[in-house]
C-alpha cells in the first residue's frame, strides 16, 4: 500500500510539476517517473519527498526541489554514451537520475554521511562514488561530457571547467545578488560561458562563494 502510495507521488510529480514547468525531454520525466526519490530522503521525510520544496538532508546540506532537478537534467540533453559528474551528490537522487540516461557517472560529494545514504539507496552499477572538495571536482575521472552541479554557486571555479571535455555542458545554479537562477553552459576549446534560462528556488551549496574583493 505505501508503495503504491509513492507511485501515485510520482505520477503526480511528473503530471502536476514537470510536465508544467518545460521538463519536456522525455528520458528526464521517465528516469524521473522511476527513481524513488522518497529513498534519498531521511525517513522522516519521505512523505514530502515528492512536494515542490527543498528537503532538508541535516548538516546544512539539503536536497533541490523536483522541477529544480528536471529542469537542470533537461537543459543539460544528457546523452547515452555520456561520461558525467555530479558535484554536490549528496544521498545521490541526481546521480541515479544521470545513472538512467548516460553511460557512467561520478558522484562528488565531501559528507561521508551523505555518501553513506547514497550507497544504500543507489544500486546502479554506473556510479561511482568519489569523496573530495566539491570545488575542486574529481579530476581522477576527468574529462567529462556533463557536470551537473548539484546546487546554487556564486561562481563555477575554473578547476571544473577545466574538468569539461570539449563541447561538454555544465549545468547548474547561480547566485545572482540573492536570486538563485538555473544556468547552462558549454565549453569550446579553452572559452566557456554560462546562461541563465530560469529563475526557481534552488539549493545553495558551500564552498563556491564569491571571492571578496579588497577595500579600505
Amino acid at each position: 500500500m505505501i508503495e503504491q502510495t509513492y507511485e501515485n507521488m510520482r505520477r503526480l510529480m511528473v503530471s502536476n510539476q514537470l510536465r508544467t514547468a518545460a521538463v519536456n525531454d522525455a528520458r528526464v520525466v521517465s528516469a524521473m517517473g522511476i527513481i524513488p526519490r522518497e529513498a534519498y530522503v531521511p525517513a522522516e521525510s519521505a512523505a514530502l519527498a515528492y512536494a515542490d520544496r527543498i528537503i532538508a538532508l541535516g548538516g546544512g546540506r539539503a536536497m533541490n526541489p523536483p522541477m529544480v532537478t528536471g529542469r537542470l537534467l533537461t537543459e543539460a540533453h544528457p546523452q547515452s554514451g555520456d561520461h558525467a559528474l555530479v558535484v554536490g551528490a549528496a544521498t545521490g537522487y541526481a546521480a541515479a537520475l544521470l545513472a538512467e540516461l548516460v553511460a557512467s557517472v561520478v558522484a562528488l560529494e565531501e559528507d561521508a554521511d551523505l555518501i553513506a545514504i547514497a550507497r544504500r539507496a543507489t544500486s546502479s552499477g554506473r556510479i561511482d562514488f568519489a569523496r573530495g572538495s566539491l570545488a575542486k571536482g574529481w579530476a581522477k575521472a576527468a574529462p567529462y561530457d556533463l557536470i551537473l552541479i548539484d546546487g546554487a554557486v556564486e561562481v563555477v571555479p575554473q578547476v571544473l571547467i577545466d574538468q569539461l571535455a570539449d563541447g561538454g555542458r555544465l549545468a547548474t545554479g547561480i547566485v545572482d545578488r540573492g536570486v538563485t537562477r538555473l544556468a547552462i553552459g558549454r565549453k569550446a576549446g579553452k572559452g566557456f560561458g554560462l546562461a541563465a534560462f530560469a529563475d526557481a528556488e534552488a539549493i545553495v551549496l558551500p564552498g563556491f562563494e564569491q571571492p571578496k574583493s579588497f577595500s579600505f
